[in-house]
Parts: structure tokens; sequence; C-alpha cells
């Protein structure tokens, strides 16, 4: 037997117009508010959050023309930045799409600016050292935040100085000193707290439709944002 098949909508402009409508009058932000509290409240948490956590992540864009695109100097990217601000447990605050050649700093007042209604426990803010300077300066001043910049490993010495290191030290002390304990850990290290952010891009990068920025406005692309981010609250709400 056949499966009947499934009831489609009367045309693109419909599905289109209803999107619009959705994107415009918050119907893809407040599920994700509402299910992020609840996930919050399960925690053991405070239902709105007292400290997050922003960064960005440049995405290319597709051959479908748009709004609000330019070329990211640092990342060598052609296209928009996604701006998140995130919960300690990863789970979106606010998202902001806008121009890739937007400078970090000034793509954080964006964000900020635009998550100030919402959240009024926030009270602190973990950054990458991109925001030091105005970016910084502005939370602290205009929203009163206590802001913490949070800095990459200073580079390591090279293994060969560690080990010559070592040597000398040995000669002149009398002990022997593994030099490989003082080069850090290989691979991947995660950074205080922003480590929650990275995960959380990781987590949108498994959307086929979040690989790349495929959309024509903005608005559009901060909407399907907050849809992955629904998708998977849910998920693990449903798992207990």
């Amino acid at each position: 037997m056949g499966m009947p098949r499934a009831p489609r909508p009367a045309s693109e402009q419909a599905v289109y117009w209803w999107f619009g409508r959705w994107r415009t009058d918050g119907t893809f932000e407040r599920p994700n508010a509402a299910l992020r509290e609840r996930v919050r409240i399960r925690l053991g948490r405070d239902p709105l959050p007292s400290a997050g956590i922003a960064d960005s992540r440049s995405a290319k864009i597709t051959s479908v023309g748009g709004e609000q695109r330019g070329y990211d100097g640092n990342k060598k990217v052609r296209g928009r930045k996604r701006h998140l601000l995130v919960d300690t447990e990863g789970l979106v605050l606010k998202a902001k799409v806008h121009s890739a050649r937007v400078p970090d700093q000034d793509g954080l007042r964006l964000l900020l600016g635009s998550a100030r209604g919402g959240l009024s426990r926030l009270s602190h803010l973990w950054l990458g050292a991109g925001y030091q300077g105005r970016g910084k300066g502005w939370a602290e001043e205009v929203l009163g935040l206590s802001v913490e910049v949070v800095r990459k490993l200073p580079k390591p010495v090279p293994e060969k100085v560690a080990k010559v290191w070592a040597e000398e030290w040995a000669k002149a002390e009398g002990e022997k000193v593994d030099w490989g304990k003082l080069m850090p850990p290989r691979g991947c290290v995660a950074l205080p707290r922003r480590w929650a952010v990275e995960r959380t891009f990781s987590w949108l990068g498994q959307n086929r439709r979040m690989s790349k920025d495929h959309e024509r406005l903005c608005a559009s692309a901060e909407a399907f944002v907050y849809a992955a981010m629904i998708r998977l609250i849910v998920r693990r709400l449903a798992r207990g």
C-alpha cells in the first residue's frame, strides 16, 4: 500500500509569507527562550541567567543576493557574521547576524543592544580578546556589566629551547627536569568559559541549513539560529 501524501501548502509564496510573519513577530525567538528556561530549571538554575558569553563566527555566503554582506579580513571570509550571546550552558540568549565586515567590537554593541530588554538579571560577561577596547568599554559603561576577557594561552617556547633549558637546569642544580612537562598539552585546548559558546557554534554547524548563509535577510538567518536551538533543546528535554 502506498502512503498518503503529506498535505502541502498552497504555494511557496504562502510558506514565505508565514515564515516572514513568524520571523517578525518573534515566533522563533519566544519558544527558544521558553525551552531554554525549562532546561535551566531542570538543572536547578534560575530561569534567567546572570552571566553570559559572547562570540562570533563568519559564515560564507551563497549566490543568493541579500543585504549586509562583507569581507572579514581576519578570517578571510566573505559573507556574514553570526554573533551569539549564550548562557553558561551554551544555550542561545540572543543571536544577531550582520555583515562580516563589521568589527567584533561594533557587532557586540548590536548584539547586546538588541538583548537588553529580556535579560534583566544579566550582570557579567565573558569575552574574547578581540572585544578588548571599545566593545568591552561600552558593555561596562553603558550596560553596567562586569566584563572579563578570556585570552588564549601564550605561545609556548619551542621544544628545543625547553629541552636545552631543562638540561642546563639539571647541570646547575643537580636536579633532572622533565622538559616535556614544560610544554602545554597538544591539540585543541578549551578556554575557560569560552568553550561553551564554541560548543554552541559546533551544534549549529551540524545543521545543513547553517553550513553557509543562504538567506537574503539577516533576520531570516537569525530565525534559523533559533529554529536550530529549538530542535536541539526539544531533543534534550525529551531524553529527560
